[in-house]
């Protein structure tokens, strides 16, 4: 049996602020969790569905370009609209050296952590990969 992705450990500066972030961008809520919340804040999806972020607590700052980032997805609203809502809840535009004829937007989050906003929305996939199947069926 192959293992699965039980959580996603981010470190900050504070734990607290990040948490807020992609509690909004995410639509998740904190985990009730043991402690004050100041070394370790969780976050997770309402329903508790896949895996968990872990906001973790440390003394230095973000440096260089993360080796491993989250590639968003609109969901219920164009990639136009979700981009303006990701900026206006404390992302930033960022350069990776991503080029500019790339389809998808890199950003920060407000400590420095780049993620992606792809081009194509949840429905955009999920209609072409509708598409897919009924083309294979015919």
């Amino acid at each position: 049996m192959p293992s699965r992705i039980a959580g996603i450990a981010l470190d900050a500066a504070n734990p607290g602020l990040l948490a807020a972030f992609w509690c909004a961008v995410l639509d998740w809520e904190v985990v009730p969790e043991d402690g004050d919340g100041e070394e370790l804040v969780s976050i997770a999806a309402r329903d508790r569905s896949g895996p968990c972020m872990d906001i973790i607590a440390v003394p230095e700052a973000k440096a260089g370009k993360n080796r491993l980032h989250l590639d968003l997805r609109a969901d219920g609203n164009s990639t136009a609209a979700e981009l303006q809502r990701l900026l206006d809840l404390g992302a930033t535009r960022a350069d990776v050296g991503q080029g500019p004829d790339v389809s998808w937007v890199v950003l920060a989050d407000p400590e420095g952590n780049e993620f992606c906003l792809l081009s194509r929305t949840v429905q955009d996939v999920t209609r072409d990969d509708e598409q897919a199947r009924q083309q294979m069926q015919a």
